[in-house]
């Protein structure tokens, strides 16, 4: 593989621009560029996730996530491009069932906690959610972008799955909010 980075600092954005893969300057607050942010920054709190798993099944499903963000970042810098396939979309609905399987009925609200990873996951959803609603912004003016919408939503929703197959996997008992412990419940 040839080096295709071979100089990082370009100055190019001082000016509060940047450019798309086939030049067009943008605004670096420019909705498209934001989004492009939101899932970089998405793909960065999944890379977290992994950090803290034991290789194996959801290891690797949150891997190949990675590399679907990172399509999905790299179509978004080429206007008109497609974003994402149905492909995409049927690997992750497959995933948050396979997951959802061994998982004990919902109840409850769930809080954040538990062990590290499962925090990990729960701000890695949130952080989806982000990305997801700036996608649905651009969604409105780039109608292409709807895999990639429908994507985002089906993540959030692995990314809460992976969270309580964790920590049923650890036997980490899941933190339900109570509102007895609400300051408002009074």
């Amino acid at each position: 593989m040839s080096d295709r980075l071979n100089k990082i600092v370009t100055r190019g954005g001082d000016k509060g621009e940047t450019s798309l893969a086939d030049g067009t300057r943008l605004k670096k607050d420019d909705a498209r560029i934001a989004l492009i942010g939101e899932v970089d920054e998405l793909n960065s709190h999944i890379g977290v996730v992994i950090a803290h798993l034991e290789k194996g099944a959801l290891a690797d499903l949150l891997t190949g996530v990675q590399h679907d963000l990172f399509d999905l970042g790299g179509a978004l810098s080429f206007p008109g491009a497609p974003v994402l396939s149905d492909d995409h979309l049927a690997r992750l609905e497959e995933a948050a069932a396979a997951l959802n399987e061994e998982l004990p009925p919902l109840k409850e609200f769930i809080l954040p906690a538990g062990a590290p990873v499962i925090a990990f996951a729960h701000v890695a959803r949130a952080v989806c959610r982000r990305a997801e609603r700036a996608m649905a912004a651009f969604h409105r003016t780039a109608p292409e972008a709807s895999l990639g919408l429908q994507y985002l939503n089906r993540l959030s929703d692995v990314l809460f799955i992976a969270a309580r197959a964790e920590a049923k996997r650890q036997n980490i008992p899941e933190v339900y909010w109570r509102k007895e412990k609400s300051a408002g419940a009074n």
